[in-house]
């Protein structure tokens, strides 16, 4: 392991040098180049920034047009900036300097010949601009800017061509001396190899070990899950159920003894007419079990809703809405679409109602309500907002069984369950189930 380290420490000291020389030098004629390629990007710009400030006033001669003076015009804003863009470029370079000097000048007639012909052209003057046109000063300018022009590129391509060579150089030297460094380094590299062998089998086998207990640990846990689901499903049908029986109950046994009691009560007050205080006391005991009559009748529709049965889904929602707002106090606006669906998913839009209606009462503190029901191809959108102080989602508690269990009947019906919400800004719960047609 020493002689490894020691072998591995010398190759890379060695490296870090020649790679220190080559990028010095690397360094130098790259930049050479950056700047040469920045020199013929520039005279390239500048050389069409004058053609098309040449097409620009021939078109605008031609016909007049002020779309024709726009190329023109934006062309010769470009020139002066690539100017200075080159005298930047050549500030320390004296003969490259002199001949973008000669270049300005060209550049500089040729722009005034330009603009004197498109003045006036402008002015109205056409005998003047057709005699400015027909002379050979724009054409002499051009072919001067051109090459002075090409004088310039022709020292960046020599720049270019000698940065170049340099940077072969340094590539050649770091060749070499990688080659020898590689060569130390894989030496090393192999009595290092000899070593980690044994630890690297040993450490597959930890792995592989792991991922074997990592596998049934996830097989463990989807199957439970999947127990879980299947037994909240149940209890969820057999809580259903025990509403159903338990309404039937209180429906058959309890609202006969109320209507039984209230039947007695009427013959007690009929026979008692002469008694104006034992009338007084029928009166009001008649008041109580209509009220116990209504409170039953309150508690069956909770436990199971005989509207879903006779008067369907849209119905049913209607009356659960119009209820919630008369007791809550609360604007409930509904916008209902007719659907045709099983009863099953049918009681689950209705739960998801009722629990939603729930919620708003106790938390929200809203003042208006939203349920809408849409009626799609294949899917059917149910959704209930309010204009509440909200919540942040991402920090409900663990203790939020409502939402829970209102996600899990969605979810078992084949449907997706979305609760949108922030604080402040009200909450909206919105669930999307596929279309089961009743049998």
């Amino acid at each position: 392991m020493a002689v490894s380290l020691l072998l591995a420490a010398l190759a890379a000291l060695a490296l870090v040098g020649i790679n220190e020389a080559g990028y010095r030098q690397s360094t130098r004629a790259l930049a050479d180049i950056d700047e040469a390629q920045q020199v013929r990007g520039t005279l390239n710009q500048l050389l069409q920034n004058m053609l098309d400030a040449e097409t620009g006033q021939r078109g605008y001669l031609l016909t007049g047009e002020a779309s024709y003076r726009k190329p023109y015009d934006d062309a010769v804003k470009q020139v002066d900036g690539h100017l200075g863009t080159l005298r930047r470029l050549y500030a320390d370079r004296p003969a490259e300097l002199a001949r973008l000097t000669e270049l300005s000048k060209h550049v500089l007639r040729k722009i005034a010949e330009m603009d004197m012909s498109v003045r006036l052209r402008q002015d109205g003057k056409e005998d003047a601009w057709k005699f400015v046109i027909t002379t050979d000063v724009g054409k002499e300018e051009m072919e001067a800017i051109r090459a002075a022009a090409g004088d310039l590129v022709k020292l960046s391509n020599g720049t270019l061509q000698q940065s170049q060579a340099q940077v072969l150089q340094s590539l050649k030297l770091a060749r070499i001396g990688t080659s020898i460094v590689a060569l130390a380094a894989l030496l090393a590299f192999f009595l290092y190899l000899r070593q980690t062998h044994v630890l690297r089998s040993i450490g597959e086998r930890q792995q592989l070990a792991l991922q074997r207990e990592r596998n049934a640990l996830e097989d463990e846990v989807r199957e439970r899950t999947a127990s879980l689901a299947e037994l909240a499903t149940h209890l969820q049908d057999v809580r259903e159920t025990e509403r159903g029986f338990l309404a039937r109950e209180l429906h058959d046994e309890l609202g006969s003894l109320l209507t039984a009691a209230k039947l007695d009560v009427a013959r007690l007050k009929s026979r008692l007419a002469d008694a104006p205080d034992a009338i007084v006391r029928l009166q009001h005991l008649t008041e109580l079990l209509n009220s116990g009559i209504a409170l039953k009748r309150r508690i069956i529709e909770d436990l199971r809703p005989s509207s879903l049965s006779n008067l369907g889904l849209v119905a049913s929602l209607e009356i659960l809405g119009r209820e919630f707002g008369e007791r809550s106090g609360l604007q409930v606006e509904m916008v209902l679409e007719p659907v045709t669906m099983d009863e099953s998913h049918q009681l689950t839009i209705y739960r998801m109602v009722q629990e939603s209606l729930t919620n708003i009462g106790k938390y929200a503190e809203a003042t208006e309500a939203t349920i809408v029901l849409k009626n799609y191809d294949n899917h059917v959108v149910v959704e209930v907002a309010d204009n509440g102080k909200g919540f942040d989602t991402q920090r409900v508690r663990p203790s939020t069984h409502g939402l829970a269990g209102m996600r899990h009947r969605v979810e078992a019906a084949r449907g997706r369950l979305t609760v949108s919400s922030a604080p402040g800004k009200g909450t909206r719960l919105s669930a999307m189930l596929p279309i089961v047609k009743a049998a």
